[in-house]
């Protein structure tokens, strides 16, 4: 097994969520871990992380699947975005704040 990834067990263990909630997350297309050959899971930092937000998104602020899904899609455009906008103003020499405020 690679360094820092983790199995199903461990991962779950340490998100606080069952296997089959993992499993359940991975069906609905909200974390997708690595497979090896043999179609054993495995658990990245980022793929540990996004679960612990699906499991607040779900449990401490009351979201269901499909707002879950939304929420992770617009988070993962800004995401996007945020670093295209750093690109851009990194190649023109552009000083711009990282959150601009009000």
């Amino acid at each position: 097994m690679a360094m820092g990834y983790f199995a199903i067990s461990v991962a779950a263990r340490v998100i606080g969520v069952h296997a089959q909630t993992l499993r359940s997350y991975e069906r609905q297309g909200l974390i997708n871990p690595t497979r090896t050959k043999g179609r054993i899971r495995l658990y990245s930092i980022e793929d540990l992380h996004r679960a612990q937000q699906v499991r607040r998104l779900i449990e401490d602020l009351g979201v269901n699947l499909a707002g879950v899904e939304v929420i992770l899609r617009l988070t993962d455009r800004i995401r996007v975005l945020e670093e295209e906008i750093a690109r851009l103003t990194a190649r023109e020499g552009v000083d711009v704040p990282a959150h601009p405020t009000h």
